[in-house]
């Protein structure tokens, strides 16, 4: 296995019966997902082009496994239908037509022609953030809008309650509101990702993940100015305004972290904790960075940590908790704004959220190497959907042409096709053990040619195999 490193920059629920087991001689102790949200690969290649000036330095372009994800739904309903109608398909060779097609997209921010057969099926049937966590989460493709919930209107047991189950510690990190459809999907389960209030209560009320950390925080804006005089809403994101008082009253399992500077000594191993769990609201109601004014990135807001801030704070929690340094653990990790900078087509804003998920993973990468093992450890890197269909700029005449580089400091040159969604094939890289899992089942994909990678890349997987690839690494088996 290579060797490589890069510094990180600054309830019955179970429709699966699965015996949970602690880890045994050629499992992995820990497994960490990390999931830029709304994510195509010229969005990966758009963040490198500016960050680097050219391909192949991001730290998991130097991990073993490559290969693509499908993340179509079940079904695009927003409730339980119980019932097959609607059900969703998916043959990736549709993906490449290259027909030439009149029809016209009709997006939030205004019409897109369709130009290419292709397009047209990538945007259509696509999956919500909720649905996708679901797959990822719990092996099973549902509704748009479920929260570990089946289309048969029934809970779904979670890769989260595996771990636990299993002896080990769980994490959730997030740059949105820690309620949130993909952090949620780790840690609660509902009907509707909207119910944010009943999602919020589940996660602090279980005690389920020993560290959870996002935004969301009743008392400041998306600027991350104090708010005086919060609205009933505000506390929506933490269960209500009963549970976030008795949170950081002290009533919880959990101590309660918000400052910047709390967030930076967790992650430096300073901070003296009142309790063994940890549940932090960075004080912004939004997001790290994403939701702040202006448009350029010199002005960050001095109130949020980065992602790999975070990230390094969950894993110092996670493998000094008793279960995590005994057993191991599970951290999901969430770039969640990605998505949101991709639904407004904001270039300069995807490619600051990418490069602040790229650097929590190198901040992963070097927790593994300086604290634990690739024979320990299991990284994966992945998105949940596509958004924007972002491409090249002659991608309206040569189908999938790739973004143009201008350098490192420049924006790239590209074409977006979409302002929501896509059922896209999306990019996964997976390191340490238990990664092979992937290819073991992945599916040969001719077309994939089109992204321009090579060609022991051409396989593609489903999102559930995610978390069958954890079962797997943990040595958890499914009866």
């Amino acid at each position: 296995m290579k060797n490589f490193t890069r510094n990180a920059l600054t309830l019955a629920l179970a429709s699966v019966m699965v015996t949970p087991v602690l880890a045994q001689e050629n499992t992995a102790k820990n497994v960490i997902l990390m999931i830029t949200d709304g994510t195509g690969i010229e969005t990966f290649r758009a963040a490198s082009y500016f960050r680097h000036g050219a391909l192949g330095h991001e730290v998991y372009d130097e991990f073993d496994t490559q290969l693509f994800m499908a993340t179509h739904p079940l079904n695009t309903s927003t409730t339980p239908t119980k019932s097959d109608d609607g059900t969703v398909t998916f043959e990736p060779a549709e993906l490449w037509n290259d027909e030439v097609v009149d029809t016209v997209y009709e997006g939030s921010l205004g019409n897109y022609k369709g130009y290419f057969a292709g397009y047209d099926y990538a945007r259509a049937d696509y999956t919500d953030s909720a649905a996708a966590a679901t797959a990822l989460a719990s092996g099973h493709k549902s509704y748009n809008s479920a929260i570990n919930w089946s289309n048969d209107d029934e809970p779904l047991k979670h890769i989260g309650e595996y771990t636990v189950d299993s002896g080990r510690a769980l994490g959730v990190v997030s740059s949105v509101q820690v309620s949130h459809a993909t952090p949620a999907g780790f840690m609660a389960h509902n009907v509707s990702r909207n119910d944010y209030r009943a999602i919020g209560r589940e996660i602090v009320d279980s005690g389920l993940a020993t560290v959870a950390i996002g935004t969301g925080h009743p008392y400041y804006d998306a600027a991350g100015e104090h708010v005086d005089n919060p609205g009933e809403s505000d506390f929506r994101f933490i269960g209500g305004e009963e549970t976030y008082q008795r949170l950081v009253g002290g009533e919880t399992d959990y101590a309660f972290i918000e400052s910047k500077d709390d967030f930076e000594a967790l992650a430096a191993g300073e901070l003296d904790l009142p309790k063994d769990k940890v549940l932090g609201l960075v004080q912004n109601i939004q997001t790290l960075q994403y939701s702040r004014p202006g448009v350029t990135g010199g002005n960050l807001l001095d109130t949020s940590p980065s992602l790999a801030t975070l990230t390094g704070g969950a894993l110092n929690v996670l493998s000094a908790s008793e279960n995590g340094n005994e057993n191991g653990f599970f951290l999901m990790v969430e770039g969640g704004a990605v998505d949101w900078a991709a639904h407004a087509n904001n270039l300069p804003r995807i490619i600051e959220e990418q490069i602040d998920f790229n650097e929590a993973v190198e901040a992963a990468v070097e927790w593994v190497e300086n604290n634990s093992s690739w024979d320990d450890t299991l990284i994966i890197v992945t998105t949940d959907h596509g958004n924007g269909l972002l491409q090249g700029p002659d991608s309206d005449v040569n189908a999938y042409s790739p973004i143009v580089n201008q350098g490192a400091g420049a924006l790239p040159l590209v074409r977006w096709h979409s302002d929501t969604h896509t059922r896209e094939l999306v990019p996964l890289y997976a390191h340490g053990a238990g990664a092979e899992f992937f290819f073991d089942i992945a599916q040969a994909e001719g077309g994939l040619s089109r992204y321009e990678v090579d060609e022991d890349s051409h396989y593609w997987i489903d999102n559930t195999d995610v978390f069958r690839a954890g079962l797997n690494a943990f040595g958890i088996e499914a009866e």
